[in-house]
């Protein structure tokens, strides 16, 4: 890309030389300039470092901005919220926000996707008394190789920071609203694992259950996540299930997406109270169920492509489903944990937990999955029908 650049203005100043026509000088200004905006929104990292260094820069504009809606109940601001910028640099994030939203395979609206957040509550009073904060964002690829943080001054100097240890300087984050980009890719998941059955919740094909009939379900009861060591810059997890299982119809794979949208943090005992397995939606009464964190460089068109491809590829190469039986889910499951690292993210702690060959009618108390990274008690429910 930076070649391509020098080699336009390389060109520029021939044609400045020799007089060429106005025109032509302006037709390659303006490739010129539509080359930077691609390398400006190529990915999220950079995305997110540009709109740091931005952000930094116009600190004094918008401390305002901050310091009006920050407090110790909140320490977030969406960039849509930063009225003390110019209207350049609001079209600028306009931009951005597209980008973002074609990188991530969500529709437009999706609306903001950008933030500002105060890294911890013990960094607000420094601040307000005003102490000059950094500006920080989240390095691309696997937490576990990041060696430092980087973060820009409202000089645009650059600062680096340690990993694993939360800065004394009170920092802001520029980092992705994950909570509104999870809700929209588990839609757009779930658009495409069950087409036209978009409105009909978290269980795809819902009018395979028979209101008539009283429902058996399986209900999270408890959930736990052992010590993932997140760097402090990560923040909350947002993390969804993927409850695997075959059509009890006709032979193809079911993909439900669950969402866990209370499930914030590790170390901590959540207890939901959700249903996250209709077993009137699969055949043989077993499901797996995986365990999967949002990741910033999720496509969730791709990822949802890409999980149907693989999982009907396996049941197309067995000749007689009915003698496998239920032990094809996980085979199912395998093939998809075997994909995800090498073909869609960048980040392992993508992979959460896996729980294989669950069964209806079972009480799983304390139930560790094959990991031990996620303990759960998921117990069964029985839905019955309204009485008239």
């Amino acid at each position: 890309m930076t070649n391509r650049i020098t080699k336009y203005l390389a060109a520029l100043a021939l044609l400045n030389v020799v007089s060429a026509p106005a025109f032509s000088a302006q037709a390659n200004i303006n490739e010129i300039e539509d080359l930077s905006k691609l390398a400006k929104y190529k990915d999220v990292t950079t995305i997110k470092r540009n709109f740091a260094k931005d952000v930094a820069l116009n600190y004094n504009l918008l401390n305002s901005d901050l310091k009006q809606t920050l407090n110790q109940y909140n320490l977030i601001l969406n960039a849509d919220q930063l009225s003390s910028l110019g209207m350049q640099k609001q079209q600028n994030i306009g931009e951005a926000n597209s980008a973002l939203q074609q990188l991530k395979g969500l529709p437009q609206s999706t609306g903001s996707l950008l933030q500002v957040r105060l890294a911890s509550d013990t960094m607000l009073a420094d601040w307000q008394q005003g102490q000059s904060p950094l500006f920080a964002f989240a390095p691309q690829g696997d937490d576990k190789l990041w060696t430092e943080i980087e973060a820009f001054d409202q000089f645009g100097q650059i600062h680096y920071l340690a990993v694993d240890e939360l800065p004394n300087q009170p920092v802001f984050v520029v980092e992705l609203d994950q909570q509104k980009v999870q809700s929209a890719g588990i839609a757009v998941m779930r658009s495409i694992l069950s087409p036209g059955k978009l409105n009909d919740g978290a269980f795809g094909q819902i009018n395979l259950l028979n209101n008539e009939k009283p429902m058996q379900t399986s209900v999270l009861k408890k959930i736990h996540l052992a010590d993932d060591k997140e760097p402090w810059i990560s923040g909350k997890a947002e993390v969804y299930a993927i409850v695997t299982g075959i059509d009890p119809s006709r032979d193809k794979p079911i993909l439900d997406i669950v969402d866990l949208p209370y499930l914030d943090h590790d170390e901590t005992t959540y207890n939901p109270n959700q249903v996250v397995i209709h077993w009137q939606r699969y055949r043989w009464q077993a499901v797996d169920m995986l365990l999967m964190e949002q990741d910033d460089n999720t496509n969730y068109k791709t990822l949802a492509s890409k999980l149907l491809e693989i999982t009907e590829q396996v049941m197309s190469n067995i000749p007689d489903l009915q003698a496998q039986g239920f032990a094809i889910i996980p085979k199912l499951t395998n093939e998809l944990l075997k994909a995800m690292p090498d073909e869609w993210f960048t980040n392992n702690d993508d992979y959460v937990d896996v729980f294989y060959t669950l069964f209806e009618n079972k009480d799983y108390q304390e139930y560790k999955g094959a990991s031990s990274n996620a303990t759960i008690t998921l117990s069964p429910l029985v839905i019955n029908p309204r009485q008239n």
